[in-house]
Order: C-alpha cells, then structure tokens, then sequence
C-alpha cells in the first residue's frame, strides 16, 4: 500500500482530493501538510484561522503536518521548511506527496521539480479535470465551503463569504474559473463527505488588505 502525504490548503480542491485518494484501495493517507503564517497563525493565501484549520483535520481524522513560515517569507526560506517536511516523510517511510491542483503547467512542473530530488512520487489526481464539470460534481457530492478569499483583480469583493454552491457558479463572471485555479478566490471547507461531521463556523468580518478581500471564519 503507497504511504501519502496531502497538501492541505483548508480549500475545497484539497478536500476533495483528499475525498478521491481514500476511495483508492491501494493508497494509505498519513497526513495532511499546511503551511502557516506564524505572523497571523493563519493558512497562507486562504486565511483560515489555525482553530479552524485544526477542527478540518480532526473531522478528517488525519495528522496535521503545520509548516510554519514567517511574515513575510522569501522563497528561499519556504523551500527550507518544505525540505525539512520532505525529509520527515522520508523517514517516516512515506512514498508520494499528493496535491490538489488543477491545470496550471507551471505549478505542477514547481512541485514535481522539487520532489525529484527526495525520491518521493508526486500526485495529482485531480489534474486537468474539466473544472466546471468538477465544481459541479463537489457540490453534488456534499462538499460544502465558503470563500475565504477574493483577489479583487480578477473578482469583485462582495463575492467574499458566499457559499461555494451552484448560485455561485451561475454568477461568477465567464472569465473567471468555477474552481478559481487562477487564484481568483480560495474557499474554506466545512463539510463534506471527507469529514467525519460538519463543523460548525461563524463567518467574522470581512477586510480588504493589499488588493485581497478575506472574509474570515471561527
């Protein structure tokens, strides 16, 4: 059985990878890894409270790999930590490292260049599904989230909060992908059918900071 390790951004994408990799016989999760802002104690980009981000790992019954990174954080220091976390799994005889993305070349090629190195197998087993039928298919499937963050470029703001839903996708502009792949806005999951239970969150307030809308939960 292939030993995995899941990069965990508190998002729907991860979520529902996490959701196809155990309905794979032949693949043992270990553990869900997530980079957090030390600064804030918050997900990187999505913005999910660590609380919150340690309630999802608990409804999914999985160990929490926190990589913690510093604000603000160079390239260089975030490639240190993911060495670090690497060279864990390599003890812990884990064998592939898992990830939600999409379709974006540029960013599988980033992941699957730094693992080589390790030895370790990279995973994507979400790659190039078309993202309209996906979105649908998590909805359909009982995955629930809110959206975290909006990168007010590419979405309004007051799209920030709303539930991940199909109202939601026939009111995103047609530029924008129905997943947001391209960044235009991250989720945060609270239910679905990789959790052992909703979880119960309170939507806070919402701030624009630098371009970004968040809408913050607890």
């Amino acid at each position: 059985m292939k030993r995995v390790l899941l990069s965990w951004s508190s998002g729907k994408d991860s979520a529902w990878t996490l959701h196809v990799l155990r309905g794979d016989p032949s693949i043992e999760l270990v553990g869900l890894v997530t980079t957090l802002n030390t600064e804030f104690q918050r997900v990187a980009m999505h913005g999910t409270r660590r609380s919150l981000l340690e309630a999802q790992a608990a409804a999914a019954e999985l160990p929490l790999w926190i990589v913690p990174l510093p604000w603000p954080c160079s390239n260089e220091i975030y490639e240190q930590r993911m060495a670090e976390v690497c060279n864990r799994a390599i003890a812990e005889r884990i064998d592939a490292f898992a990830f939600g993305d999409l379709f974006l070349p540029d960013v599988r090629a980033y992941r699957e260049k730094q693992l080589k190195p390790t030895g370790l197998e990279p995973l994507f087993p979400l790659w190039e599904i078309p993202t309209d039928d996906l979105a649908r298919t998590m909805i359909a499937g009982g995955l629930r989230a809110k959206l975290a963050c909006i990168d007010t470029r590419q979405l309004p703001g007051a799209f920030a909060g709303r539930d991940f839903d199909e109202s939601l996708l026939q009111d995103l502009p047609p530029e924008t992908d129905p997943c947001g792949e391209r960044g235009e806005f991250h989720t945060c999951v609270y239910a679905g059918p990789m959790f052992t239970a909703p979880l119960n969150i309170e939507p806070g307030e919402i701030v624009n900071r630098d371009g970004f809308v968040f809408a913050d939960f607890q």
